[in-house]
């Protein structure tokens, strides 16, 4: 049972006669827990019984657990997750370069949302760093209330207001909305070559992220897709996006002293609805079919020496494809070479993906058939009850067909690469 006894005050060595309560109570190990501080033995008991009345009831949360600092319950809490390695990364750096910089010493008992919000409105990083922060603190209080070192957390389901007003809302900007018509995807292809080229071209008429674009392996493309179709069967080639090994990663990682090394390597795509089939428009099956038969190595689109694309080194070859370049003499050995014209500043692989939707959407693709094969859920109950007929993916293999063939008609072209 609860009690409280006195603990006097000490000075220079000395007991005085100054004396404060602290409270004791049995805890659910048979141990004896104790808290001090209380200005009567009146609180001091009160408060031991109702940690007892808490432990009866399953619902004690205890206190030495509680004022653990935030630094040292978030690397527990990181310890245990096991999200994509990006993911990981991606919190790795809020926790390192914006969350514990404030909150490393906090207790975990003395956060609360007015202190949050105050430093969140503070922050001078981009908006959505801002909000990425609170909600990974949020995340991780979540953790210390499921493992038992808070009974609530102050953050859930709480709103950030109060951002500057220049952040909030902000218009897109004209390479937010950027997209490519056909004729620049084909004349960007044609620049960039028939292996590099075709990567440009794939993309913006399949839709790949860009770790799917690199990770993309031969056995994984112009496979058939068959469905009965009307008594007969619909047959077309896809290409796959694999479940477990669909998508090449490369992101940061950090050991337990906090160095920082790098990872490249396969792993499964962004969602399990990445892990998809897409089908192949009859230009590109050709164009990739032709590829594949003279091609040695195991991915479909490499760097020169046979390996991954890294992203910089990618840029190197898309950069002045799409922005232009100077000409160049032959000087100190370099090589001569024409100049560019610009084509489309600016334009990125990612900007291609938006391409590849906005095709869909101009050839009036059915949704549910538009979110399967960019690898989206497509929302609400409909998503659940509605399903991509043959029809529809004739319909779309025919507009995306016809959007090449006009482009190529548009530029007096035969084919996207000379003889």
């Amino acid at each position: 049972m609860a009690y409280a006894e006195k603990v006097f005050k000490v000075s220079k060595g000395q007991r005085t006669k100054k004396f404060t309560w602290r409270a004791r109570y049995k805890k659910p190990d048979g141990t004896w827990g104790s808290e001090p501080g209380f200005p009567t033995k009146a609180l001091a008991k009160e408060w031991g019984e109702q940690q007892e009345a808490a432990i009866r009831a399953g619902r004690w949360i205890d206190p030495d657990l509680s004022r653990k600092t935030f630094g040292s319950f978030a690397e527990e809490w990181m310890a245990v997750q096991k999200p994509r390695g990006r993911t990981t990364m991606n919190r790795r750096e809020r926790l390192t370069y914006h969350i514990l910089p404030r909150w490393k010493d906090t207790p975990l008992q003395a956060i609360n949302w007015f202190e949050v919000e105050a430093w969140a409105r503070g922050m001078t990083c981009a908006h959505s760093t801002t909000r990425e922060c609170v909600g990974l603190m949020s995340r991780i209080l979540t953790g210390a209330v499921d493992a038992r070192h808070l009974s609530v957390n102050p953050l859930y389901g709480r709103r950030l207001t109060g951002l500057p007003a220049e952040t909030t809302g902000k218009r897109k900007t004209a390479h937010e909305e950027m997209w490519a018509p056909p004729e620049v995807v084909l004349r960007l292809a044609r620049r960039m070559g028939p292996v590099n080229g075709l990567m440009v071209l794939s993309t913006a008429f399949l839709g790949f992220r860009w770790e799917e674009a690199v990770g993309l392996h031969r056995r994984n493309a112009l496979l058939k897709r068959r469905q009965t179709h009307s008594g007969e069967v619909f047959e077309c080639p896809v290409v796959r996006v694999d479940g477990d090994e669909g998508a090449l990663a490369e992101y940061f990682v950090y050991d337990q002293d906090g160095e920082r090394g790098v990872f490249r390597g396969l792993e499964p795509p962004k969602t399990p609805l990445s892990a998809r089939d897409i089908d192949v428009p009859p230009f590109l099956a050709e164009l990739l079919e032709k590829h594949l038969a003279g091609w040695p190595r195991e991915f479909v689109f490499t760097a020169p020496k046979g390996g991954w694309w890294w992203r910089t080194s990618w840029a190197d070859q898309m950069r002045p494809a799409a922005d232009g370049r100077d000409a160049r003499p032959t000087a100190r050995g370099l090589a001569v070479r024409e100049a560019w014209e610009p084509i489309m500043p600016g334009l990125t692989m990612r900007d291609l993906r938006h391409t590849h939707d906005t095709y869909q959407a101009q050839i009036g693709v059915h949704p549910v058939l538009a979110h399967e094969q960019m690898g989206h859920k497509y929302p609400g109950i409909k998503g659940t009850y509605q399903h991509p007929t043959p029809e529809m993916r004739k319909q779309r293999l025919a507009g995306l067909q016809g959007l090449y063939e006009r482009a190529l008609t548009d530029l007096g072209w035969e084919s996207v690469w000379e003889s």
